[in-house]
């Protein structure tokens, strides 16, 4: 049998090759799967399909990504996902997903971000909650059983080889523990460390990297963050939540508090349809620099456009905004700030098939690294998980397949039923809550958009306090459920995802992507490198293999107008 942590996109999609191929295969999660992450994808998944740029080609693509990863995506991993991924969309059609298309059928495809051709293919605003119904929907054929609501503490170890895993129910507070030949981790990445993230408040809290680092394996990349221009402010448990950059490409202009449209003192030709990474870094420094709003924010107004443009083409944006703060966008500017949106590091993989330092675990989706380097190419992210879901799942059958036997530890999973035991015995005075809420403010303090080397030291220092802190915390579940039990792990989990960010931003000492030094404004070819993260090594460098020549010819510059920034 083989075990799915996770049931969003790429969990689905390993699960699902796994059924196909004969293998026994749960599949386990800690939010319902029909609200996993993957369903708030709004804009689109990439494929050189060529249905609107004949010219277009998997080669173009892999060479658009290498570029706007700033040259450290690995070109094996861009390879990989950019041949397979016509196949990818080919199984979401035979899993019954209903792509936009043209006139004459063909499946349509539009501009996004850095692309050279139109190569992402949609489903209106809500393309990440169709890819999630249409691989539900296959699961439920397959008959493939979901566990939801269970929380995974730890992965059981034995000899170098992973013999499954250990938790507890978020209800009942029932124990779990399942042998498995082999498992996939697809819970995440780590984005929920920061203050503001598009990120809901139980996912993406590093879940993935504890796991795995606990396990015996390493990470990757820690410190690439992509931060998001445009997170609301309040209410406080929705701080965060994205605006649609489709406000920004329907027309939506940026102003700071003394009503300056601040983006002519950034890129003064592409306006508010810049990339991704420098809209954020223009909003945070009018922010910085005592321009911005007086709870912290810059100003998105799209009120000028017509009431029928926003009602038909930002009707998400419309709606959220009612819900959340009963503000209506055709009358009133919104507040926004930059929000911690996609961790493009992650555990150590190998690029054939994502195995891991552990034999039989494997990592995929957010929770792993190797595609996206410094700066994500929008669309790119739902694509990896349907290439990998199935190459990984794949892996993972051949490899349960091969096993005569399989070495069991008493010990690991004693040690698995202590840690537990000893959190729920906990009676402390400190609240776990009030640490993770500490940690956020650190992160966002020094490890945010911009990042020196007195702020992250400082972080460092700080976090030192917060762990020893967490050895006096207090742990009480009540009527409602073993919730208070959960975000003791989740504490756990964000407080090493911090160490491997702050630990890895000190070591790139330049400015590369979504990585900002004020200290180091410049790129560093010596740093043109990836850094490997473990609490035994600390960080160490990895050179990246060469990128073949007839992709290098395709790199270029990119023009953007017209085009969305993703």
């Amino acid at each position: 049998m083989v075990l799915v942590i996770g049931t969003g996109g790429a969990g689905l999609r390993a699960a699902i090759e796994l059924a196909e191929a004969g293998v026994d295969v749960l599949a386990v999660g800690k939010r319902p799967k029909e609200d996993a992450h993957t369903a708030l994808a709004a804009g689109g998944i990439n494929a050189a399909l060529a249905t609107m740029d004949p010219e277009d080609s998997w080669q173009q693509h892999a060479a658009d990504t290498l570029k706007e990863s700033y040259l450290l995506a690995d070109p094996r991993t861009v390879e990989i996902v950019t041949r397979g991924a016509a196949r990818g969309i080919d199984d979401l059609e035979r899993y019954g997903m209903d792509f936009a298309r043209e006139a004459d059928g063909r499946i349509s495809q539009r501009f996004f971000g850095a692309h050279k051709f139109r190569r992402t293919a949609f489903a209106g605003d809500y393309t990440g909650l169709e890819i999630q119904r249409a691989l539900l929907g296959r699961a439920r054929e397959l008959r493939i059983p979901v566990l939801e609501g269970v929380y995974l503490t730890r992965l059981l170890v034995h000899d170098g080889a992973v013999f499954g895993a250990y938790g507890f129910d978020l209800t009942s507070g029932r124990r779990h523990l399942i042998h498995a030949d082999a498992v996939v981790l697809a819970a995440g990445g780590h984005t929920r460390i920061w203050r503001r993230t598009s990120s809901r408040r139980d996912e993406n809290t590093g879940d993935s990297f504890r796991l795995a680092v606990e396990a015996g394996t390493r990470l990757r990349d820690a410190e690439l963050v992509q931060f998001h221009p445009s997170g609301i402010i309040e209410p406080e448990n929705a701080a965060g939540t994205l605006v649609s950059e489709a406000a920004r490409g329907e027309g939506g202009i940026l102003r700071n508090a003394l009503g300056e449209r601040f983006m002519t003192r950034y890129d003064p030709e592409r306006m508010e349809l810049s990339t991704r990474d420098r809209v954020a870094l223009a909003s945070y420094t009018e922010i910085k620099e005592g321009r911005g709003t007086p709870k912290g924010g810059v100003w998105l107004d799209v009120s000028h456009l017509p009431r029928q443009t926003i009602m038909t083409r930002l009707p998400r944006v419309y709606q959220t905004l009612l819900d959340l703060q009963m503000l209506d966008i055709t009358r009133e500017p919104i507040e926004i700030a930059p929000t911690a949106h996609y961790s493009m590091g992650g555990v150590w993989v190998r690029p054939e098939d994502h195995s891991t330092d552990v034999r039989g675990l494997y990592a995929i989706g957010e929770a792993s690294s190797g595609l996206h380097g410094a700066n994500r190419l929008g669309g790119n992210s739902l694509i990896e998980l349907l290439v990998f879901g199935r190459i990984t799942g794949r892996a993972a059958a051949a490899h349960s397949e091969s096993l005569t036997a399989q070495p069991r530890s008493a010990s690991a999973t004693a040690e698995a039923r202590a840690e537990v035991d000893e959190l729920l015995a906990a009676d402390g005075a400190e609240n776990v809550r009030a640490l993770q809420r500490a940690l956020r403010n650190t992160m966002t303090e020094h490890a945010g958009v911009v990042r020196d080397e007195a702020g992250l030291r400082a972080g460092l220092t700080e976090l030192a306090a917060i762990e020893k802190r967490m050895e006096d915390v207090g742990v009480h579940p009540d009527i409602a459920g073993y919730q208070d039990l959960a975000h003791a792990f989740d504490l756990k989990s964000a407080v090493l995802a911090a160490r491997a960010t702050l630990e890895s931003a000190l070591e790139r000492r330049e400015t590369r992507g979504c990585h900002n030094r004020a200290d180091f404004p410049g790129q560093d070819p010596a740093l043109q490198v990836n850094l490997v993260w473990s609490p035994d090594t600390g960080v160490t460098r990895e050179s990246i293999p060469a990128v073949p020549e007839e992709i290098s010819a395709l790199m270029q510059e990119i023009s953007t107008e017209g085009k969305l920034a993703e």
